[in-house]
């Protein structure tokens, strides 16, 4: 899921929150197992992997412990900290002194291609069909998988992570303070007017009631926190903008939606906000971290937060209540009917290749493996370990979160009483899996959204509030395979693009530009960028 999936916590808060899927159905146990080499005489697999800082060795790893016994393989790791773990890829491959499985190895489609096609990563089409029935099933089932997987040649040379999840599909959410809308006596706004009046109330008649017109209506940060930036919601109240590419698709040709005349009306909207007080001052300017600062003031202070995920802002738990104040506002609807939501969803780069070092033995032995790996016990092994550990089969009676019986609840981790961190069994989600939308809402769904143990499930809640207004057909697919001769091209071009229209935004936002005179030397800044350029090699790649 682009960009894009949680993808403003630390690294564990991350994990431990947003990961919510656990089981495995006994026909696909019964798949994974059924070709296993005999553990008798095991295969030894040479494997290349970032080091996660949570788990304290992949050696004495008790899931690998688990697979190797399962699978009748025995891994050869060599591993570097995630940090460094990029570049010292890059470096083997640019050598030829690499193993026969690369995981988590964030190959891009251009890359998989280039490396596919000069022989380094080998083909999976025949392995899959031979030994992968989870994957070669999920091909059939997940509508967009073959778009991300299969290369224009027509051969397969990277498995993605597959990680599905509602609230990283529409990632471009506003928070709104509620208890203020209920001390003002206002609904819910519907539209740009209704929630250009509402920002205007909270600035104007004192919703914290400290007798100070201290509230900002309306705060964010452009800093790369996922969501943020003052046009990553209200833009899509004019035309598509999913803040990264700028790419959309309108009777059927690519477009950059920051060159249309929509923009353009979407920028007046935005000037208005900032210059009648109703956008925090310091958007352009401050990090997430002034944020959080503005944000948890004693007296409440932000009447709106513009980010995908709230505890970007504040603390999601029972010490710290004022979460409880925020829920979504839901895709506004324009002065020309406009409204529309962020929508991201694929299977992303390439996580798990076989290398032409594999033996053929290896080869099978590796995409068993991965497999495995795409079952539902192995994706929720790799996700939340053993039964008992981080899930366990759900208790009679609870109601998953579509309001059907559960079938797994999420064991919560017991808190170290020695002050030490504890190291985790499982993987961490290394390599590949299949993490479905159906897996995570398999759950039982907390009784208290706003509880503790609970943002999972609450974020999923704020999702479905959106989902009303995605229109994919609007959406570049962001899985398309771009040529290898114009990777590099394309990358160069779309940061300077992003870096123009980003300033270009601030300029107009702020009033050091003015949208009306400046707008045409603004659109004809694009061509020295060469726009038409950019979107003839995504038109290209659209109808390959």
């Amino acid at each position: 899921m682009k960009k894009r999936a949680f993808i403003g916590l630390s690294v564990l808060l991350v994990l431990s929150l947003l990961l919510s899927a656990c089981g495995g159905s006994k026909q696909e146990q019964n798949d994974a197992g059924a070709g296993a080499t005999d553990p008798s005489k095991p295969v030894e697999l040479s494997v290349f992997a970032p080091q996660q800082a949570g788990i304290e060795n992949m050696d004495v790893n008790k899931f690998s412990k688990y697979i190797e016994d399962k699978l009748g393989i025995k891994f050869n790791w060599s591993t570097v900290p995630d940090a460094g773990f990029s570049d010292k890829k890059l470096l083997l491959l640019a050598s030829g002194d690499y193993p026969a499985v690369i995981m988590n190895a964030g190959i891009s489609k251009a890359d998989q291609i280039k490396y596919g096609q000069q022989g380094a990563f080998i083909p999976l089409n025949d392995l899959i069909d031979q030994y992968a029935p989870n994957i070669k099933k999920a091909m059939e089932d997940v509508s967009y998988l073959k778009q991300g997987m299969v290369a224009p040649d027509g051969k397969i040379y990277a498995l993605p992570k597959l990680n599905e999840c509602l609230h990283c599909t529409y990632g471009q959410r506003m928070w709104i303070n509620t208890s203020w809308l209920e001390k003002l006596g206002l609904s819910m706004p519907t539209t740009t007017d209704e929630f250009y009046n509402v920002l205007k109330a909270f600035k104007e008649k004192d919703p914290n009631g400290n007798g100070k017109a201290d509230e900002i209506p309306f705060t964010t940060s452009s800093d790369g926190v996922w969501g943020g930036g003052v046009d990553s919601f209200l833009m899509n109240a004019f035309i598509y903008d999913n803040t990264s590419d700028y790419l959309s698709i309108k009777d059927g040709q690519v477009i950059y939606s920051p060159a249309q005349p929509e923009w353009k009306e979407g920028l007046k909207y935005l000037r208005k906000l900032f210059a009648e007080g109703l956008m925090d001052k310091a958007v352009f300017t401050q990090n997430n971290d002034a944020v959080k600062q503005l944000a948890n003031k004693p007296d409440a202070a932000v009447g709106t937060v513009g980010y995908a995920l709230l505890s970007s802002a504040f603390s999601v738990d029972d010490s710290n209540p004022r979460h409880k104040d925020y829920d979504v506002v839901p895709p506004l609807k324009g002065p020309n009917g406009v409204q529309l939501t962020g929508y991201s969803i694929g299977a992303g780069d390439g996580s798990f290749v076989i290398t032409n070092k594999a033996t053929k033995e290896e080869q099978v032995a590796a995409i068993k493996l991965a497999d495995y790996l795409w079952s539902e016990e192995g994706t929720v092994m790799t996700s939340w370990g053993f039964e008992g550990e981080g899930w366990k089969k759900a208790d009679s009676g609870k109601l998953d979160y579509n309001g059907k019986p559960a079938k797994y609840e999420v064991v919560p981790k017991a808190p170290s009483t020695n002050g030490e961190t504890t190291l985790d069994n499982f993987w961490w989600q290394l390599g590949t899996m299949q993490m479905l939308n159906s897996i995570r809402e398999s759950f039982a769904a907390p009784s208290d959204p706003l509880g503790n143990g609970a943002y999972e499930y609450r974020l999923w809640l704020a999702a479905k509030k959106y989902e009303p207004f995605a229109k994919p057909e609007v959406v570049y697919p962001a899985d398309t395979f771009i040529d290898p001769a114009d990777a590099m091209t394309v990358a160069q071009m779309q940061k300077s693009l992003t870096d123009y229209v980003k300033s270009s935004l601030a300029q107009f936002v702020t009033g050091n530009k003015d949208i009306d005179k400046d707008w045409d030397s603004y659109i004809a800044g694009f061509k020295g960028l060469q726009l038409d350029q950019y979107l003839a090699i995504y038109q290209k790649a659209l109808k390959k």
